[in-house]
């Protein structure tokens, strides 16, 4: 038995637990942390199947996988701008976009987006050694790191573009990140790397969140008082993110 693949399978039902962990705390709405567990274990679970793009089951798994991330998006960045206005002192504004969350969460719990993952996580590890038997996994080892090396060279490309996209690199940055979080056996990031990708993550985030803020302050009102503070705060992520993405290349170069 490949020892890789036996690893991808006990990361998938270490993902499943938690998937139907998360399912059980978002229908009785126990805590505040639930909606973005569930988020994080459907990102693993997408970041461990993205080099294994060519094995049996997993495009109908990556779908119903982003599917769930679709779902849950809006009304996890409903629950990032709460927290901010909360903690800056908007707190109407803040229990606007927090009402009827607990119906929200129930919601997404009882989802068949939610219910068709699961089903299909549940016979994943099935399909993979199906595959095995057919000799589908030879040198699965070296096909996936492979695809994290593309992966690599596309953020490289991408950060060495003088005319790059914020936004796009936010997300290669992630692909990255979450890939190698998945198959830490391959990656063996060294700290430094890790920590310049979080920072630069972080930091871009932080740009992206305004950047959405201020597109919906067009249209909301009630965040007319924050429009001021997150242009500052917009210009200083920009700077901020520009300096992170420096110190990511310089840890990149010494990989």
């Amino acid at each position: 038995m490949s020892a890789m693949l036996d690893a991808v399978i006990a990361q998938v039902l270490a993902q499943q637990v938690r998937l139907l962990a998360c399912q059980a705390r978002l229908a009785a709405n126990t805590d505040s942390e639930a909606l973005h567990d569930l988020r994080i274990s459907v990102r693993r679970l997408r970041s461990l199947l993205r080099p294994l793009s060519d094995l049996p089951g997993v495009d109908q798994l990556e779908q119903a996988a982003a599917q769930v991330g679709q779902l849950t998006t809006p009304l996890r960045d409903r629950e990032v701008l709460a927290a901010y206005l909360l903690k800056h002192g908007q707190a109407d504004a803040a229990e606007q976009r927090l009402d009827h969350s607990g119906r929200a969460f129930a919601r997404v719990a009882a989802s068949p987006q939610l219910a068709r993952l699961l089903a299909i996580v549940d016979a994943f590890p099935m399909f993979l050694r199906a595959a095995q038997r057919e000799g589908l996994t030879q040198r699965l080892r070296q096909r996936v790191e492979k695809r994290l090396g593309k992966q690599w060279k596309r953020l490289d490309q991408a950060i060495h573009d003088p005319g790059h996209d914020r936004h796009r690199l936010r997300l290669l940055i992630k692909r990255v990140r979450y890939g190698a979080e998945a198959y830490p056996q391959l990656e063996r990031l060294k700290p430094a790397l890790a920590k310049a990708l979080k920072r630069a993550q972080g930091d871009l985030g932080d740009w992206h969140d305004r950047l959405q803020w201020l597109l919906q302050a067009q249209t909301h009102s009630d965040l007319a008082p924050c429009v001021a503070e997150w242009r500052q705060q917009l210009a200083a992520a920009e700077q901020r993110g520009d300096l992170t993405l420096e110190r990511l290349l310089r840890a990149m170069d010494s990989r």
